[in-house]
């Protein structure tokens, strides 16, 4: 955990849940900081009748691996931890004990603990917890920093009040941040790489990433025979990505079934590598309705996956900067006319690294047609002469 402790976007609404008797789940990609703002969360309590627990290791998983579970309310007790007033106890990567959510259920039910726990991916967590701690849990989830993370993590002053989508190009704002923001849009958003000083450290770092998810997770929370053709999907899939997906064309240049493909790229999503994106319908005669579109969960892995354009690159940063501020959909006409982004079916935005004022006409007629009233373009350069757009930048 780094010596200081830099403030989480998410770390408000956990720390309001804290009062809360449900279960407190933390869950995401590995390495983007859950352990340490489960230490931030404990810190935060003023109780002394706390405890953190990390289950990567072996004693303490045994601990919750028995079958007494009196026994493990005992076990407590010899750590300092009183069950007959509030209590708050912290399990890191509950993932690796397979009976945690029968404890949980027993010792919520028995004691009044407040559980605070982290868990590296939705597909075990939310299959796993779907019936047996129903009611009883609320699900946070933890991504990559954004760029407003970023600037903090970095400690460069910024001002992330106001509306970002209402802030017209800013100048002065942008010769001030740009740098920061051609590395995020090329190293992604990673505490660990973002803290790093080097190119070739941020690099190594993201294949580390990389390299754990598909020995690791893959391996522990999937039954996939084959992880490097899981691989080589996920570097097919790098090369496409702000694209939709077109299952039998992959199936095709993968030589895995479709059905295979499906699965992968639900499990893809479902552990926080990508993330599809649906169209938004009004017509469907003359809109494409079933293909959706991908995006990586952070720019980093993106890059290293696969040699992306420029544009790519910018388009799938501000689909970082969005994915967390509600629901997103697209717009597309077939011939080829389309919306980049439509939040919460409220405002449309086009992503652009140079807009004109032609983007903007194409993107005031498309947005009507949704009848969505607010519309901004999104650049990533200032353009001379024309001043109506946001800078990505800006989106936080």
């Amino acid at each position: 955990m780094p010596s200081v402790l830099y403030p989480r976007r998410l770390h408000p609404a956990l720390r309001e849940h804290l009062s809360s008797r449900q279960i407190t789940v933390i869950t995401g990609m590995r390495r983007t900081g859950k352990t340490t703002l489960v230490k931030q969360l404990l810190s935060d309590i003023a109780s002394d009748n706390k405890i953190y627990i990390d289950l990567e290791r072996i004693d303490n998983r045994e601990i919750f691996a028995e079958k007494n579970y009196d026994a493990i309310v005992y076990t407590l007790r010899q750590r300092g931890i009183d069950t007959g007033k509030r209590a708050y106890l912290a399990l890191d990567e509950i993932q690796l004990v397979q009976t945690i959510p029968s404890v949980l259920k027993y010792l919520y039910d028995i004691c009044d603990i407040k559980f605070i726990v982290t868990g590296s991916s939705s597909y075990y967590l939310k299959n796993l917890f779907s019936e047996s701690l129903s009611g009883r849990k609320k699900v946070f989830e933890l991504y990559p920093l954004d760029f407003g993370e970023m600037l903090t993590f970095r400690e460069v002053p910024h001002s992330p009040g106001g509306d970002p989508f209402m802030t017209q190009f800013n100048s002065p704002e942008y010769e001030r941040l740009k740098g920061c923001y051609e590395e995020y849009i090329e190293y992604g958003g990673f505490p660990e790489v973002v803290l790093a000083s080097k190119a070739g450290e941020k690099r190594d770092l993201i294949n580390d990433v990389i390299s754990s998810y598909v020995n690791i997770d893959v391996r522990t929370l999937a039954d996939f025979r084959n992880r490097d053709g899981l691989y080589q999907l996920m570097k097919m899939l790098a090369s496409r990505s702000s694209t939709r997906l077109e299952y039998s064309k992959l199936s095709r240049l993968s030589g895995l079934s479709r059905v295979t493909v499906q699965n992968y790229i639900e499990f893809l999503e479902k552990t926080y590598l990508i993330r599809r994106v649906p169209v938004m319908t009004r017509n469907p005669d003359r809109e494409i309705v079933k293909a959706k579109k991908l995006y990586f969960c952070d720019n980093g892995i993106l890059s290293v996956l696969g040699n992306v354009s420029s544009g790519v690159k910018f388009e799938n940063a501000v689909f970082t900067q969005l994915h967390q501020r509600g629901a997103l959909s697209y717009y597309s006409l077939k011939n080829g006319r389309e919306i980049d982004f439509i939040l919460e079916k409220a405002i449309a935005l086009e992503v652009k690294e140079s807009p004109d004022e032609q983007d903007e006409v194409l993107l005031r007629e498309l947005s009507g047609r949704v009848s969505v009233k607010k519309h901004r373009l999104v650049g990533r350069h200032p353009v001379p002469r024309f001043k109506n757009y946001v800078w990505g930048g800006e989106i936080r």
